[in-house]
């Protein structure tokens, strides 16, 4: 591949693809098209299978400014990757709902059912026209479902968007005249008016006036309301860092309209209309981003899978030689062409049998329907199999591990530069008119809508514990006013002491507070502020809350206590979140209007701190349990939170992801700076500051800036860390990216995730686990199934052949319908093992242990067929078959004889042979699905399957009765006879052998358990060292 010939689209993007020109080339087409006549069409179907094989062997490479055709290798279609893309287009997510006939035609070119309408017709020409129709109608049964299922999805996709797909907004035009247009014709620098009564945003825009109150749903899961505020001015300096830099999606979250999101309410002032410019449309949006994953997922790429096409193509090449076994037989035996033809084709379909893919996913719906009884909604299926083979799972804290509500644990103020005395709330009269309460009343972007408060969980929290109460102007006093009008607080009047009024007027006066400018909570920053001003004083004053490290940088030193860090420390340890206030007096000069054009970092500077609010976020009862039962599977649980570190590990401690005996180390990582090295410091948990003893169990804790760092500069330590970290480092694709990913929620944003559970809490992770291992061993014993049913009814008909005879067509009707399908379909049926298992089932096909075991059953099968075959020509009534005998039935001859009439059996289906292998492989194949139906300790016994049961002793009764007991009609149907004869045997199990670990992770884990130097000591520092050109160097160095 030339390298300049080569394009990168999206570069350094989740969705980055490389771009590749082709221009057609017409000898090639020529060359093709003749191909597609010689074998008749099939190769048409082959390239339309595999549409890069297609461009490649049509056109030839060129740049990408003269290519016809682009070839994009992505994890995402190139559909929407197209030329009207790059040039905004319409905007509009369009879902189109393919016709029933589309999705027929892309539904029958399915490899799997072009194989079945050969099968069909190669039976047909043999006259084995029942077991054909019987086919034709499983087959019409399942495209039926299966486009009734892609159909329903389509549309519920389709519907899911289409309340934001055409409406009319209002656009301003030059001269500020305002036109009104369809959302279709919105195009990237469009500044659109959100009309008042809220709206659902088309596109993706950001506010530049204005203020919007959006509930963001359909994005984040939560239906929190959050305020959006306008764009900082960069020529004012207006939002401090955020003024002077350009306009970036993920750093202006809080300034911009995303596409689906309800806007809710707006507020607007004399002569200014809330306006956004256009920023993003089609599917370039976030909920585009969001719908395109839902069409195009990232493909599986799960080992049970690619071991399964594997198996196939062995049993495609046991086909072949089969296939050239019956042309020389047949040739020797001067057999008419035709009918060579038929019958080596005939052993294909046996050996490969067209039921398999829908008998592989039996197990797969059943578990669907089981997770759909408990509360959990599945929109991959595939990805329940994988979810069997689950060792590591992923929890946030704050909704998940945790309640969703954070309750007021109490408040520890700060005077004269030191902490008082824990308190359990600020409701109190002689703190009414403090300034740490003025504080918790006035810091923060809570709003009413519809006369309630609404906002930030923890915003709402710590006003109610204030008992203030908020007034908001309304609609109509913002469009008369100017925009320097402030929300109101004011405390309860039973709060205030008594005071002896002077005048009316100074009785109506009442103690409150006007809120005159807010700068928004900045998870960059971790910090919110806002500017304030009591009534009737004439210098405002400055409050802010964060987290509580950054406030207290932002302090005067005198007014920070000197144990503040030993504190702090002391309510993180125990799990809560702690929440840090601070005041400041602001400048007489600062007037009304200055402030609303100040940088906010001229603001948050020399503060007063004021002291800590902790919150309490309590475990939800369910997790201490459930955490426990993975810790017993031996599945790995981690955390990833955007909470204060101490908090998680805290957290983690009290509801067992972190025994008690276990240490943890966190890394703290500094980039390159003034011309030192990237570095890692090593602390341990204050728990335990001794080095970890070799039986203990340690874990690594870092954030997200210490990730980046050392994924840069340490990659080989990076690959050691991850086999324990404990993160906090937050990734909004988690649920997309993950196998598994389960939302706890059902709203809008859940639809990117495969499942989706009803229960709030995470005892649905093991439900899961417990169902994707049950379905995945069903899997794995229905594949062994079929795979010996092929091999079986293979070696039935290759010894027939020799004798120039066959299995009937009633027989393999029998045997295909009654005996196979019945047995697959019930044998799936096990409910899953109630715990888990700390062994987890094996993740694919090819293994020791399975493979002897299916090549011990082929023999064991082989071995009784064969000597079957050649038993039965040594009996003394043994008679060899000729076309106008019926020898197996010699009574049946007499009787028609009597008659003089005989019947021709053409085709050699009624002798010994026949009959004595056809009861022979009946009886393997329920011996063998008995054999493969594996319960314990993944699925439930067998014996609780009372389908399976009920089925296959049916099964055995009835082969038994018609064995030793002859039926006319049903010994006519079955074209067969009367013979004397059972069998039984037993089947070899091995044992399980200890295997060395395959996986790099478990190699690395076995160096590490050996290594003296692993996990760093305690007062060690890692610097790096000039890279090699593969991998990091670094060196450990001993603080003194």
């Amino acid at each position: 591949m030339e390298k300049e010939d080569l394009k990168i689209v999206n570069k350094g993007e989740e969705e980055e693809m490389e771009l590749q020109g082709y221009r057609l080339c017409r000898w090639r087409l020529a060359l093709v098209g003749l191909g597609v006549l010689c074998t008749g069409g099939f190769l048409l179907l082959v390239l339309y299978w595999m549409p890069e094989w297609c461009v490649k062997s049509t056109c030839t490479r060129t740049t990408a400014r003269d290519a016809e055709v682009v070839l994009l290798r992505s994890t995402v279609g190139s559909k929407y990757s197209s030329s009207e893309r790059l040039f905004f287009g319409v905007n509009e997510i369009a879902v189109k709902v393919p016709s029933v006939f589309k999705l027929l035609i892309k539904e029958v070119l399915n490899p799997f059912y072009i194989f079945q309408l050969f099968s069909v017709i190669l039976w047909s020409a043999d006259e084995y026209y029942y077991y054909a129709a019987a086919i034709v109608l499983m087959s019409v049964i399942s495209i039926a479902t299966s486009l009734y299922t892609i159909k329903k999805q389509y549309v519920m996709l389709r519907d899911m968007v289409a309340a934001h797909s055409i409406v009319r907004v209002s656009v301003c035009r030059a001269n500020n005249d305002i036109e009104e247009i369809l959302s279709t014709d919105l195009v990237p620098g469009d500044v659109m008016v959100i009309p008042s009564n809220g709206t659902i945003m088309p596109c993706d825009a950001v506010l530049v006036s204005g203020t919007c109150i959006v509930n963001e749903s359909m994005l984040t899961g939560e239906s929190v309301p959050v305020t959006k505020t306008n764009l900082p001015n960069p020529g004012t300096g207006d939002g401090g860092e955020e003024a002077g830099s350009a306009y970036n999606t993920e750093e202006h979250k809080r300034h911009t309209l995303f596409c689906g999101t309800n806007v809710i309410q707006t507020r607007f002032y004399t002569g200014e209309l809330v306006k956004a410019v256009v920023v993003r449309t089609g599917f370039s949006t976030a909920k585009g981003q969001l719908v395109r994953s839902i069409l195009y997922p990232k493909p599986t790429d799960f080992k049970l899978y690619r071991d399964a096409y594997l198996f196939l193509l062995c049993l495609v090449a046991v086909a072949g030689i089969g296939f050239v076994y019956s042309i020389v037989l047949s040739i020797m035996n001067e057999v008419m062409q035709i009918t060579i033809i038929i019958e080596s084709l005939d052993i294909v379909t046996i050996t490969v049998p067209p039921a398999l893919p829908a008998a592989m996913t039996a197990g797969i719906v059943y578990a669907q329907r089981r997770l759909k009884r408990i509360g959990i909604f599945c929109i991959s299926p595939q990805r329940i199999n994988i979810c069997g083979q689950i060792n590591l799972v992923c929890f946030d804290k704050t909704g998940t591990l945790t309640e969703d509500g954070l309750d007021l644990w109490g408040v520890q103020r700060v005077e004269n530069g030191s902490f008082h005395l824990s308190e359990e709330n600020a409701y109190k009269e002689n703190l009414v008119k403090s300034q740490f309460v003025a504080c918790m009343a006035t810091c923060h972007s809570l709003t009413k809508i519809e006369g309630q408060l609404s906002g930030d969980p923890l915003d709402l929290k710590m006003f109610e514990a204030t008992g203030w109460i908020l007034e908001e102007a309304t609609e109509e006093e913002t469009s008369l006013h100017n925009r320097i009008m402030p929300t109101v607080v004011r405390p309860p009047k039973q709060l205030l002491p008594p005071e002896p009024a002077v005048t009316p007027e100074q009785d109506m006066a009442a103690y409150e507070i006007g809120i005159v400018r807010q700068f928004p909570f900045s998870s960059a920053l971790q910090r919110m502020s806002v500017v304030a001003r009591l009534l009737g004083e004439k210098r405002m004053d400055a409050y802010m809350k964060g987290a509580p490290e950054v406030v207290a940088s932002l302090c005067r030193r005198e007014t920070v206590p000197e144990n503040f860090a030993a504190v702090l420390e002391g309510y993180t340890k125990q799990g809560f979140r702690v929440i840090a206030l601070a005041h400041r007096r602001l400048e007489s000069k600062l007037t009304w209007h200055k402030v609303q054009n100040i940088n906010r970092d001229h603001i948050e500077a020399n503060m007063e701190f004021l002291g800590l609010i902790i919150m309490q976020n309590k475990l939800k009862p369910e997790t201490p349990g459930v955490l426990q039962d993975l810790h017993q599977a031996s599945i790995r649980t981690v955390m990833v939170t955007g909470d204060n570190m101490l908090t998680a590990i805290s957290v983690a401690r009290d509801c067992g992801m972190i025994p008690p005996q276990d240490t943890v180390i966190i890394a703290d990582a500094l980039p390159p700076h003034d011309g030192q090295a990237a570095k890692i410091t090593w602390r341990y948990d204050v728990c335990h500051i001794d080095e970890p003893k070799s039986q203990e169990l340690y874990h690594f804790a870092m954030n997200g800036k210490s990730f980046a760092v050392i994924d840069e500069h340490f990659p080989d330590m990076l690959q050691k860390l991850v086999l324990r970290v404990f993160g906090q480092i937050l990734d909004e694709l988690a649920l997309k990216r993950a196998h598994g990913g389960i939302s706890l929620s059902e709203l809008e944003a859940s639809v990117a995730s495969p499942f989706t559970s009803r229960t709030p809490n995470i005892s649905c992770v093991p439900n899961l686990i417990r169902e994707g291992r049950a379905a995945l061993i069903t899997s794995f014993c229905v594949f062994k199934f079929m795979a010996l049913y092929s091999i079986i009814q293979y070696i039935s008909v290759t010894l027939l052949y020799s004798i120039l005879s066959n299995l009937g067509d009633f027989q393999f009707l029998f045997i295909d319908i009654a005996i196979i399908l019945l047995i697959v379909f019930t044998m799936s049926l096990n409910p899953a093992w109630k715990e888990l298992v700390s062994r987890r089932p094996p993740s694919g096909l090819i293994s020791g242990p399975l493979l002897f075991s299916v090549l011990t059953q082929i023999l064991i099968c082989l071995g009784f067929q064969i000597w079957t075959f050649l038993w039965v020509k040594q009996q003394p009534w043994y008679k060899v078959w000729t076309p106008l005998a019926d020898v197996c039935n010699l009574t049946s001859h007499i009787e028609m004889d009597f008659e003089n009439e005989t019947e021709e059996d053409e085709h050699n289906i009624q002798n010994y042979e026949n009959t004595s292998l056809f009861y022979v492989s009946s009886f393997q194949y329920l011996i063998v699905a008995i054999v493969f139906s594996k319960g314990k300790p993944f699925r439930q016994p067998s014996y609780k399957n009372w389908p399976f049961v009920l089925s296959a002793g049916s099964l055995y009764v009835f082969l038994l009765f018609i064995l030793f007991f002859r039926v006319d009609v049903i010994t006519e149907f079955m074209e067969g006879a009367n013979d004397l004869y059972g069998h039984k045997y037993l089947s070899c199990q091995c044992c399980p052998r200890k295997m060395r670990p395959k996986a790099r992770y478990m190699h690395l884990a076995q160096e590490l358990s050996v290594d003296p130097d692993w996990p760093p000591k305690p007062t060690t520092t890692t610097e790096a060292k000039p890279r090699p050109e593969n991998g990091s160097a670094y060196q450990i160095m001993i603080n003194s």
